[in-house]
């Protein structure tokens, strides 16, 4: 039979050629012209034209599928056995993948590095700088000539081009990173049948004839076509934008496109494109993949750094318009103590030269004042932090989830797969009222026995496979479990049952209903059977009889029916999820429309099993620890309310001796019920909700918000994309989860353990925290240098700190500081504090302490050197200027210890763990060296003697134990700006 299909194709091909190609023409006599398509099959299949293939998907050609037979007269061409695949072998994946081509899609080139300095270069401090170096340069060269007038100007163009290499390169590396994490996440694993067996296959090694299984929640990896399945609904709003799901089937819509999702149903597909041939791939190629998303933290900084620019702008004018005051006025005096400005008598290249010096001064607080290492922390402190979460078992898909975890206030968990380990085992099993043991499945009724096989093997997403080393077994953990019982204690025959039943309609498991069912006819007889599968209460519900060990139909009465929900009830005690069979002979019949009709009243209970998933090791700990941390755990279940309340107390999600009626555990449909108030009023109770719809989750997650709080949400299926979406942080399961799940969350736990949520609350916690470090300790340089060049330009008319050297400081500091405080790893005191919420200000009363008492130290002793340093110290004028420089740096590596610690008082706690900081303070002390002794012109220094550097180390040292001293000084919880704005609307 598939011998003539083929050849019947072969002719077909012959006859009717692609349009896609190009069409030659033949003159005829008349004035008529006759099109002739050019056929063009590959080599290794020549049956089969590529781009006919891509066509038939893409422009969805029932005609142009029909001329080839079908998918069955395609799957010929393609040598493909819709039953059990292609040999899957690696000589025909390099056959199939050089003939149709890879799953793989091309992206835009990735930016560059120039990109990345060009884009550097346009930050408007950059081009103030870069406008004062070539008027320094240029007046340098004027006065003093091309051999000594360079160094200023030349200095700063040096410093600028330093600041825009470490960011374009910091940047630069950032961009790297997104796209090695974008490669790990769409790197999707896809069930195939290959050989004869469903096994699980990289979406990238997906070729055209490729055999697909299809589930809820799954993406489909490719252009293909249906070949069987039930109730396929598929949302293509990700091709069409439009958001109502497509009905799939085999007459009129087979045509199933790459990137779209399984809303509902399964089935399974043929592959006919891949890679760019797919409509997808198209899309895809003229995507970008720019991964430079503002989180809000950076957000708040640029903020802050904005605020702060504004003060440094304010302060630069008014030093310009002081300094020009005393120049003009004649208050300003050369080397030689003469009068720089005598009115007419001055040079106007002398006054040119002096106003461009004026002008670079206060161009010189412009840069002191503002911040710009802080968002360069962040990206810094992101970047690293995402690198070490993929080693912890979580990938970061969105930038901002880093810090938003880390004022997480709430987290609302699934039970299968995340508290649990998600590998079910049939426990128990009762038949009627009758508890059947492990070898007791032998004196079951032969009926009883044959309809449980029916029950189990068809009415199934599952499959069983046997192999030479045993039974391997597909699907879903809950089928796995059911099949693996029925084969191996009911001696189930898959194969043989396949071949003498046929599935006449298919009613699949959604959320909803929680349960499945099947009409399905032997073969050879003229009854149909409905089998129904599901939770047990919602199958009980529909049943009136009951089968007994003997195969005896049973009433089942209202006495009968309170033993079945104590058994059930027993069952979920025992932490077991209870699955109920039911079934009943049905008369054939189809009502008008031709739908086949699924009796769902009067069945006959047919068992219960109860399923055992035990707790994952170390669950109990992890919940614990988030508690511990003030971070509440929900637990959110489609599971009845006594195994949910079972597995929470197991779990330490709930107390041993909670009692249910204080409102720790309630049902989804009770949640429902309530009234808006009622809701907003008891959602901080709720501790278990058991038997909830998607649409109760995601009203939780609302609630929850409402009331203020931080709310991460970890989900595994399709019906959870709502309130991953809705959460502030959705966390979606790596192994289980559907990819509709992780599209829509933030960050993908890759081993499905809520142990590694945990480790994100602590990094993200971690990450918060250091960045409130590195916020601490850069404003402190900041305040420090602005108010010393404020007041020296004020009193003295001039600054002690040249453009160049602020430029250094800023360098070292934004940067080196940066990574060293930026990858401080996380630490158990973590865990202790109280979660920030919403509300906590970035920059804490106890910063505002740490960094003004470090500031007025840092402040004192430089303004000290300033006006009486050369006295106290008897040193030369250039002597002291370096001295200040020299401390002003050792001050910022003694309080970069300072920062470690935003509380604790021994702020060398771990410092042996953090080597990375010990190089960098050891690195910034070498360079400071190497500034002050070495590069004299550069930096407008004198090298200082043992004596002057014992100086500086010593003032710089002092501020340890300001620093310890500081932190005995109590704050008050309101923050301190608050104080600011009720003074203000005071006054208004």
């Amino acid at each position: 039979m598939a011998h003539g299909i083929c050849c019947h194709l072969l002719l077909q091909s012959l006859l009717y050629r692609s349009l896609e190609k190009t069409q030659k023409e033949i003159p005829l006599l008349s004035n008529r012209v006759l099109f002739i398509d050019v056929f063009e099959p590959h080599p290794r299949f020549p049956k089969i034209d590529p781009s006919v293939l891509k066509g038939i998907v893409k422009q969805k050609n029932l005609d142009r599928l029909g001329k080839y037979d079908g998918v069955k007269g395609l799957a010929c061409g393609l040598e493909t056995n819709l039953e059990n695949g292609i040999s899957g072998d690696s000589e025909d994946v390099s056959r199939r993948s050089e003939a149709f081509g890879s799953n793989t899609y091309q992206r835009p080139p990735a930016k560059s590095l120039w990109y990345f300095v060009w884009e550097a270069m346009r930050d408007p401090t950059i081009l103030i700088l870069l406008v004062c170096a070539a008027l320094s340069l240029g007046f340098g060269i004027k006065e003093h000539g091309l051999k000594d007038g360079w160094y200023d100007g030349g200095s700063i163009f040096v410093a600028v081009f330093l600041v825009i290499a470490v960011s374009a390169l910091s940047n630069f590396k950032q961009n790297r990173q997104f796209v090695k994490l974008s490669k790990v996440s769409n790197n999707i694993q896809v069930d195939a049948m290959r050989n004869g067996r469903r096994q699980q296959v990289s979406i990238f090694e997906i070729v055209v004839g490729d055999v697909v299984c299809l589930k809820i929640g799954d993406q489909v990896p490719a252009d293909g076509l249906f070949i069987y399945g039930h109730s396929l609904l598929v949302d293509e709003s990700s091709m069409t934008g439009e958001s109502d799901h497509i009905e799939i089937d085999l007459t009129q819509n087979p045509f199933l496109f790459s990137g779209t999702k399984v809303a509902d149903g399964f089935g399974r597909m043929l592959v006919t494109s891949v890679g760019m041939n797919t409509t997808w791939g198209e899309m895809m190629s003229t995507m970008s993949n720019d991964s430079n998303e503002e989180t809000p933290l950076q957000s708040r900084l640029n903020t802050l750094t904005s605020s702060i620019g504004k003060v440094g702008l304010l302060i630069a004018f008014l030093v310009l318009v002081v300094l020009l005051i005393r120049y003009f006025t004649g208050n300003t005096q050369d080397e030689n103590g003469n009068t720089e400005y005598n009115g007419s008598k001055t040079k106007a290249d002398d006054i040119i030269n002096s106003v461009v010096a004026i002008i670079a001064a206060a161009v010189t607080i412009v840069v002191v004042a503002i911040p710009e290492g802080l968002p360069l922390a962040v990206t810094l402190t992101l970047a690293y932090s995402m690198k070490r979460m993929m080693s912890d078992n979580a990938m970061v898909r969105k930038l901002s989830a880093c810090e938003t975890m880390g004022s997480a206030t709430t987290i609302c968990t699934d039970k299968t797969g995340t508290l649990t380990l998600n590998q079910m085992k049939v426990t128990k099993f009762w038949l009627g009222e009758d508890f059947v043991n492990e070898n007791g499945s032998s004196s079951l009724a032969a009926s009883v026995v044959e309809l449980l096989h029916q029950g189990v093997g068809l009415n199934t997403t599952g499959s069983a496979y046997k192999s030479i080393s045993g039974f391997e077994f597909t699907g879903s953990p809950t089928e796995k479990a059911i099949l693996s019982w029925a084969v191996l204690e009911l001696n189930l025959d898959m194969e043989g049952l396949k071949q003498s039943c046929e599935i006449v309609h298919v009613e699949a498991f959604n959320s909803t209903k929680k349960r499945s069912g099947i009409l399905m006819r032997k073969k050879g007889e003229n009854t149909t059977s409905v089998h129904w599968k599901g939770a047990a209460e919602m199958v009980l519900a529909m049943c009136s009889n009951y089968y007994d060990v003997s195969g005896n139909i049973k009433v089942l009465d209202d006495s009968e029916r309170k033993n079945f929900d104590q058994i059930i009830q027993g069952m979920a005690a025992s932490s077991l999820r209870c699955i109920a069979f039911a079934h009943k002979q049905v008369p054939e019949q189809e009502n008008e429309e031709g739908k086949i009709h699924m009796e769902e009243n009067c069945l006959t209970l047919l068992g219960l099993v109860g399923l055992k998933d035990p707790c994952r090791p170390g669950v109990k700990k992890a919940v614990e620890e988030c508690q511990y941390a003030g971070v509440k755990v929900k637990m959110i279940t489609g599971d009845n309310i006594f195994t949910a309340r079972a597995i929470a107390t197991e779990c330490g999600i709930l107390k041993p001796n909670q009692d249910m009626k204080s409102g720790a555990v309630v049902e989804g449909v009770e949640f429902r019920n309530y009234t808006p108030e009622e809701r907003i009023e008891k959602v901080d109770k709720i501790c278990v909700m058991a038997r909830s719809s998607p649409f109760d989750k995601l009203l939780m997650v609302q609630c929850l918000r409402q009331k203020g709080h931080v709310v991460a949400v970890t989900g595994d299926g399709t019906n959870d994309a709502p309130a991953l979406k809705e959460a502030d942080i959705g966390l979606s399961m790596g192994i289980q989860g559907t990819e509709v799940a992780k599209e829509s969350s933030d960050i993908v736990i890759l081993d499905d353990n809520f142990g590694s949520v945990a480790t994100v609350l602590r990094w993200g916690r971690c990450v918060y925290t250091n960045i409130q470090k590195f916020i601490q300790f850069q404003l402190t340089v900041n305040v420090a240098a602005l108010v010393i060049n404020f007041v020296a330009a004020v009193s003295a008319g001039e600054v002690p700190l040249s453009a160049v050297q602020l430029l250094w400081v800023n360098l070292i500091m934004d940067t080196l500081g940066a990574l060293a405080l930026a990858t401080e790893k996380p630490t158990k005191d973590l865990m202790e504090k109280p979660p920030v919420g919403r509300t906590k200000p970035l920059i804490t009363n106890i910063m505002w302490r740490n960094l003004l008492s470090q500031a007025a130290y840092q402040i004192t002793v430089l303004l000290m050197l300033q006006f009486k340093g050369e006295a106290i110290f008897d040193v030369s004028s250039k002597v002291n200027d370096t001295m200040i420089f020299n401390v002003f740096v050792l001050c910022q590596v003694f309080n970069e210890f300072n920062a470690r610690k935003l509380e604790k008082k021994n702020v060398f706690e771990g410092i042996h763990k953090s080597k990375l900081f010990l190089v960098i303070v050891g690195v910034t002390i070498v360079l400071q060296v190497v500034m002050v002794e070495f590069l004299k012109k550069f930096a407008d220094t004198e090298r200082l003697n043992w004596w002057q550097w014992g100086v500086c180390v010593g003032f710089s040292s002092v501020s340890w134990p300001i620093g310890w001293t500081v932190k005995w000084i109590p704050v008050p919880e309101k923050p301190f700006l608050s104080y600011l704005k009720l003074g203000n609307s005071k006054a208004v």
